[in-house]
């Protein structure tokens, strides 16, 4: 039997909610990219994660979720996604690193994730973090098109992600890791795939919010999962590249609750007319 879909929609006052821990969010992750550099290990940026956090009055979403240890994920090269900080764990001239953080702010969620060149690192690395980053405002940008014409599919979204991807490279896409939805918990349906063809899957409409995640390797998509149940590697050691913004679709375009403009800078006339919310005392 099919997996039958249950999705939450939002209030115009849940999404304000939304937005506040999206911004407590944003905070850690830019903290966190000015801490990133040679010499610098992923549990200190995993203490810095979850200090910004606990002092916004939020919860770090990830630490104690199926067990997880800690407040990010810390994926570095080879590792796609969900790989644990630790001490020994060193970051060096040239890597890229991929942090994936998320709060929990009265009930409601917020989840986002950057990756950052540590030092100079070669431009065909700097090109795949690119590559991502613009596949995942394509795929923002095409659910706001998609709600404004009311006839928006969710696959509207996987296919211009993909389109995006293809257009810029010869680069492996991730299956079987993608995007979801988000709320009053972390992970809700739907499943939001970085493939597909469009004008598929549930009809996009107000009171949506959606985490979008890209996952992009230098190499093949290939993937397997570590011993330790979490980090998952490329099979071929290629590089890899996560990005993320948690967006809602309102009834005037969509708000991208996890950047600090709201989305303004990539997605002009898209967005919303919100003003930003401020961020929790």
């Amino acid at each position: 039997m099919a997996h039958q879909l249950e999705i939450e929609l939002k209030t115009p006052e849940q999404i304000g909610l939304m937005r506040r821990a999206g911004l407590v969010v944003a905070d850690a992750l830019e903290r966190m990219r000015a801490a990133v550099g040679p010499g610098v290990s992923t549990a200190e940026l995993d203490r810095i994660a979850e200090e910004t956090i606990r002092a916004a009055g939020a919860v770090p979403s990830f630490k104690g979720y199926h067990g997880y240890p800690a407040s990010i994920c810390s994926s570095v090269n080879d590792q796609v996604v969900h790989a644990i900080p630790s001490p020994r764990q060193v970051l060096r001239e040239g890597d890229l690193i991929s942090i994936d953080c998320g709060a929990d702010l009265d009930g409601w969620h917020g989840d986002a994730a950057i990756t950052v060149a540590v030092g100079e690192v070669r431009p065909d690395l700097r090109g795949l973090v690119r590559a991502a980053e613009d596949a995942m405002w394509a795929g923002i940008a095409a659910a706001a098109r998609g709600a404004r014409s009311g006839k928006g599919r969710l696959t509207d979204i996987s296919f211009a992600i993909q389109s995006s991807i293809r257009k810029a490279g010869r680069y492996g896409i991730v299956e079987g890791y993608g995007g979801h939805g988000i709320g009053s918990a972390m992970h809700q349906d739907p499943f939001v795939q970085n493939t597909g063809r469009p004008g598929k899957g549930v009809s996009l409409r107000p009171g949506m919010a959606l985490a979008i995640e890209p996952m992009i390797t230098r190499g093949r998509p290939k993937v397997a999962e570590l011993d330790d149940g979490w980090t998952v590697v490329t099979l071929d050691g290629s590089v890899a590249v996560h990005v993320e913004h948690t967006m809602a679709i309102c009834d005037d375009g969509v708000w991208v609750l996890t950047a600090h403009d709201g989305g303004r800078s990539r997605l002009g006339e898209l967005i919303t007319a919100r003003e930003p919310v401020p961020a929790a005392e």
